[in-house]
């Protein structure tokens, strides 16, 4: 299965990934995205000015508004298109 990077805090969605079988990495920083084939972060601090950096071109999922079993059928689907 996929190695998806989930920020502090998700913990729902960090379980519910683990139980269909993906390696979960917890997100600390930046680096750590960079081994991962998907991440979900909350978005509490995303695009706070109109600007999104990001330092991995992997996808990046936000999980605001979406529950985990939501989430995990995104990550599915980004995990199976690559």
């Amino acid at each position: 299965m996929a190695r998806i990077g989930v920020e502090n805090g998700l913990t729902d969605v960090a379980e519910a990934l683990r139980q269909q079988g993906h390696e979960v990495v917890e997100l600390h920083n930046e680096n750590d995205a960079n081994s991962c084939d998907c991440c979900v972060v909350t978005g509490s601090e995303s695009n706070v000015m109109g600007i999104m950096d990001t330092t991995t071109k992997n996808p990046i999922l936000t999980a605001a508004g979406y529950t985990a079993d939501e989430l995990c059928q995104q990550v599915s689907q980004h995990v199976n298109q690559q």
